[in-house]
């Protein structure tokens, strides 16, 4: 692969202009596309086959109302007024009316006052599905609420129709490129080799974007998926850069290294590096679809194209760019080149390799255990989807959830929706079977109301609204929902029809079901991935079992973190978060999937610099030594880039978004730091020479595929007289 990849480099840099306008273009094109063609996205999360959906679909069908996008309205007074009061009534009234006559609105339900008549809500109910509803629409219903408003009541919105989209190209973003910007600056101390990789990095995930959006039009896609898209893409295209431009820079701290030369072994070493990398990252991605749910099949298949982009824009445009750049990426200073063995190569990280050999199992002890303590809150994690309750607290969603609550009880947020099919019942039971199953309702001592049965026109399809008495993050909620589904609803099964229990709060307790029954499945793929990438890359088996271990070490310490933070509500304020509550139920999937990328990123990266100097000098300890002192630097420049790139989306206003950030953000710099820079040298000076052994029978077996440079030519073949700095006819390329 090293061979390869040293010609494709050398003929991108010979056709450096052709492969810019050739990207360039590209970028131009998807980006039209996709502005133009792009398509809606939906923040549904929905599963086929799980019992809430299968109502779902039921009602649909057979009240296709229950299919629209709702603005749901909350009065409320402000003062010591109450809603019965006229010129309150006639506000609210003048206020649904306006908005009944909206264009798209169908129907605006009656104001439904609380039992003191201090907060009131009604429904105001669209045409289309709440994705479909143009944006207009809905700023005109909330705009029509002026008269109440003027009359001194407080309004606030809900509902399907008021979702939001996180944004893309915002203050995250901003934040991110500029701290990347000042890492790359102080790691490779030269403002051009410093925006190089910033470049490329946007332009690969711009058209990794805009493509998502294009593809959005065709494949109903998560509002997410964009943001995922971005967040990784961007990171991994400024590291893989980065690792390319920093080995580039320092072959050419060597006065007789050319520089077309040096971008050939720059890509063919570092580049197969990234390939590898890359290609871990893309399919752990992708293996998001073996899940079998939609939407996150969708959301690491976007993922997976945007870092498979980033792959082949350091394959080919950076080293374009480099040969564009030529002699103007040569150190100045007196830069130690990878040739030179003398003490002048001390660096900090050879030092804290050193300070690690000197008690390599003491070192591992303490970071086990440290990891241990970290990772304890994962133990007693809870799984859900999130309420407007974790909303910012100025935000009109959370406000609206606080004034239903206070009014209408904590379960009120938690309704439920029972179904009763009895299509298959004897017609003149119908009415009895439903009133028989509402009753068995009422009768469980966690519910709080059951609202009259209601059917559809054939009177075939009953429903029936259940409010709880807790919320909808509350294990009692879910309780619930098991109980109502073995009991009262059981009965209408035993007289020959189906039962189905749904509403918003019902899907989230099933999907977080489904997921969390589906997560071990998906680590033991992961895993099996990890050993067979790992045994192929480094033509080991410790190795590998030792990446593995940390892998996992890592997600423990990121889910850990994250439930102390979320779900246990420390620091909430800091993130702008108003309320503890469950884990996004695809969180730990999506956070297994992008963590055993970048993980490996950094396992390649280090780890086959230790293998080059092994397989050079046959002394196992100098080449963890070497590893760390050659790579240490940009490795954990490369994991504060991620870091910066993912901890800007905190700022997001999005939950969903900020509990992804924090997440990734923890595991990619426990993961760097502390897994890869300090476990697994004091691991590597443990095992010794075992760390590379592999049996004879799978090394006949196992592909050799030479990312570190191996077979590359040497240097007086490779590199003709006209290519040695000061003669070339371009800025050290030749023309």
């Amino acid at each position: 692969m090293a061979k390869w990849l040293y010609r494709l480099a050398q003929g991108a840099a010979r056709h450096r202009r052709a492969v810019l306008v050739a990207w360039v273009a590209l970028l131009a094109v998807v980006g039209v596309m996709g502005t133009a063609f792009r398509g809606e996205t939906s923040d549904s999360f929905t599963i086929p086959g799980i019992e809430s959906q299968q109502a779902n679909d039921l009602l649909a069908e057979e009240f296709p109302i229950a299919n629209a996008g709702t603005l749901r309205v909350v009065f409320a007074v402000t003062d010591d007024g109450t809603l019965a009061e006229p010129a309150a009534q006639e506000a609210i009234a003048e206020s649904l009316a306006t908005a009944g006559a909206v264009d798209g609105v169908v129907t605006v339900s009656d104001p439904t006052p609380s039992q003191l008549q201090i907060i009131a809500f009604a429904d105001v109910v669209f045409a289309q599905p709440a994705e479909e509803i143009p944006e207009e629409a809905v700023d005109a219903a909330m705009e029509a609420m002026a008269p109440a408003r003027e009359a001194g009541l407080q309004v606030e919105f809900a509902g399907s129709a008021l979702e939001t989209v996180p944004e893309v190209g915002g203050i995250a973003e901003v934040i991110g490129v500029g701290i990347a910007f000042v890492v790359l600056l102080v790691t490779l101390g030269s403002l051009v080799a410093a925006g190089l990789p910033l470049l490329t990095a946007v332009l690969g995930v711009g058209i990794g974007v805009l493509g998502v959006q294009l593809v959005s039009r065709f494949v109903e896609m998560s509002s997410t998926a964009s943001t995922l898209a971005l967040m990784i893409g961007l990171a991994v295209g400024i590291d893989y850069a980065l690792f390319i431009v920093a080995r580039h820079r320092e072959q050419l701290a060597d006065p007789t290294m050319s520089v077309t030369e040096s971008i050939g072994r720059a890509i063919g070493t570092a580049g197969s590096a990234v390939v590898f990398a890359g290609l871990t990252v893309v399919i752990a991605l992708a293996a998001l679809s073996l899940i079998g749910i939609p939407f996150l099949t969708v959301m690491g298949l976007a993922a997976a194209a945007t870092v498979a982009i980033a792959v082949l824009v350091a394959l080919t445009l950076i080293p374009a760019a480099l040969a564009i750049a030529g002699e103007r990426l040569r150190p100045r200073s007196k830069t130690v080149f990878a040739g030179d063995t003398s003490e002048a190569r001390d660096s900090f990280w050879l030092r804290w390799g050193r300070m690690i050999q000197r008690s390599p199992a003491a070192v591992l002890i303490v970071g086990v255990v440290l990891f241990g303590v970290l990772a304890l809150p994962v133990t007693h994690m809870r799984l859900g989807l999130p309420s407007n309750e974790i909303q910012p607290e100025d935000s009109t969603q959370h406000q609206s959830y606080a004034l239903l609550t206070e009014g209408f009880g904590e379960g009120f947020n938690a309704t439920l929706i029972a179904v009763i099919d009895a299509t298959e019942v004897p017609e003149g039971d119908h009415a009895a079977l439903a009133s028989q199953t509402a009753e068995g309702i009422r009768q469980d001592a966690g519910v709080a109301m059951v609202t009259d049965p209601v059917f559809n026109e054939a009177g075939t399809v009953a429903i029936l609204n259940v409010v709880p008495f807790t919320g909808p993050d509350d294990d009692a909620t879910t309780d619930l929902v098991d109980r109502l589904r073995d009991q009262p609803l059981e009965l209408v099964d035993q007289a020959g029809g189906e039962s189905y229990l749904t509403g918003v709060t019902a899907v989230a307790i099933d999907v977080s079901e489904k997921l969390a029954d589906a997560l071990p499945l998906f680590v033991g793929i992961i895993v099996a991935l990890a050993l067979v990438l790992l045994v192929i890359a480094f033509r080991s088996l410790l190795v590998p079992i030792k990446a593995v271990v940390g892998f996992l070490l890592t997600i423990a310490v990121s889910l850990g973190t994250t439930v102390w933070v979320f779900q246990d509500g420390h620091l909430l304020n800091l993130f702008n978060i108003s309320a503890p509550a469950p884990i996004v139920s695809f969180v730990p999937v999506i956070l297994v999937g992008v963590l055993f990328g970048l993980a490996m990123d950094y396992e390649v990266f280090l780890v086959s610099r230790m293998r080059e100097h092994y397989h050079h000098s046959g002394d196992a300890e100098e080449a963890v030594l070497g590893g760390l002192r050659e790579s240490g630097r940009v490795v954990c420049a490369a994991a504060l880039i991620m870091a910066a790139v993912f901890g800007g989306f905190l700022f997001q206003g999005d939950p969903i978004i900020k509990s992804i950030a924090f997440a990734l953000t923890i595991g990619v710099l426990v993961d760097a730091f502390v897994v890869r820079m300090t476990l697994v040298p004091a691991v590597m000076f443990l095992l010794g020479r075992r760390a590379w052994a592999l049996p004879a029978w799978l090394d006949r077996i196992v592909p050799n595929v030479d990312i570190e440079g191996e077979s590359l030519p040497k240097r007086d073949e490779a590199a003709p007289a006209e290519a040695r700095p000061g003669t070339e006819s371009a800025p050290g390329v030749p023309a």
